[in-house]
């Protein structure tokens, strides 16, 4: 069952979070980072609340996140939630990354042995993760997962805040069904990580719609949410000779490399281009392009979840339960024919500079 927060609420947390994303830090925490580069993803106290949480007044918490560096989104991700999960809030939060699902999964373990309250879980894949999960219930340890949805019986966790990636994947294609080219629309899709929940999403609309004929995949690839990937995808179609008018990117790290391969081919984009552009995660940057019609339409996906977690959590230590398990955050999608600066200011993340 699925609630969905009122958009007065969500225009209200999404200011909050963008002001405690901007005032901290967006550089992975040097305690407990892991990443896909590291053996295993440790798993360390985050600032110096460990003393006071031996005294038992702060809530532990385990989060288990992808790598920050992955995209302006998950940089924005992990902001929000290392600036609510403070001991100033009541926390003693410890950090684990990786986008890698065994590599999470042996940080969950790591954290249910050291006996953390709560353990907050954005799955790197959404398969694989039923054993701990139950480990985790068996040693009372309570999970929450943020962002990203997991294939386990719902018994396993007491609450899921996630985006509706089929939503923001079906928005997306309607808007493109809605577009006219020459000879129909011929399309390059550019995959995030095979088997994440968002790739799944994402690419489930566009590949119905390609199924029932509505328009025609001519390139389909992983860049694996990788900026430089994309970029050499898009070289290959090119120098293939092959027919397309349509770059479907699944984040705009990946847009914004197959950008850069149709502007060195001299191939024109966006309004009034040979080639439509799409990307999802609504970074600054990106709507600016949006805006000045060089990209065609950009999807939110909503990385700022920890005032809804906190509520979770709050709601669960005083005793209370949690009537609606999955909440799912409002989302929308922006083309370059209705978007406006005041759009950018509310909804954009992280900066207007692209990395």
């Amino acid at each position: 069952m699925k609630k969905k927060i009122l958009a007065a609420v969500m225009a209200a947390t999404m200011a909050l979070a963008l002001t405690a994303c901007s005032g901290g830090s967006t550089e992975p925490a040097a305690e407990g980072e892991a990443t896909e580069a590291t053996e295993a993803p440790a798993a360390d106290g985050a600032g110096d609340a460990s003393g006071d949480a031996a005294s038992g007044d702060l809530i532990t918490v385990g989060i288990i996140n992808n790598d920050p560096s992955e995209s302006g989104y998950r940089t924005a991700n992990d902001a929000d939630l290392k600036a609510m999960f403070t001991a100033e809030n009541g926390y003693d939060a410890k950090f684990a990354y990786s986008l890698k699902n065994d590599e999470q999964i042996t940080a969950a373990q790591q954290f249910i042995t050291e006996g953390v309250n709560y353990l907050l879980l954005s799955a790197a894949d959404t398969a694989g993760w039923d054993g701990v999960l139950q480990s985790a219930k068996d040693a009372g340890v309570k999970v929450i997962l943020f962002d990203r949805v997991v294939d386990a019986d719902e018994s396993l966790y007491e609450a899921s805040i996630v985006s509706d990636m089929e939503a923001e994947g079906q928005r997306a294609v309607d808007w493109l069904l809605g577009q006219e080219k020459e000879g129909g629309l011929k399309v390059v899709h550019i995959q995030g990580h095979m088997g994440s929940a968002a790739q799944q999403g994402r690419s489930g609309a566009l590949d119905a719609a390609a199924e029932e004929g509505k328009l025609e995949i001519v390139e389909q690839q992983t860049a694996d949410w990788s900026t430089e990937t994309a970029m050499e995808i898009v070289q290959q179609v090119i120098n293939a000779g092959k027919e397309f008018n349509v770059i479907y990117a699944e984040n705009d790290g990946m847009a914004q490399g197959a950008v850069e391969a149709l502007d060195a081919a001299g191939i024109t984009h966006g309004v009034d281009g040979d080639v439509i552009i799409m990307g999802f995660d609504c970074n600054k940057w990106a709507l600016k392009e949006v805006l000045a019609g060089r990209w065609n339409y950009d999807g939110q996906c909503n990385p700022f979840q920890a005032s809804y977690i906190d509520e979770v959590i709050k709601t669960l230590e005083s005793g209370g339960t949690i009537e609606e398990k999955t909440i799912i955050l409002e989302e929308k999608g922006f083309d370059a024919e209705t978007i406006t600066e005041a759009d950018i200011e509310q909804y954009g993340i992280g900066s207007e500079e692209a990395e």
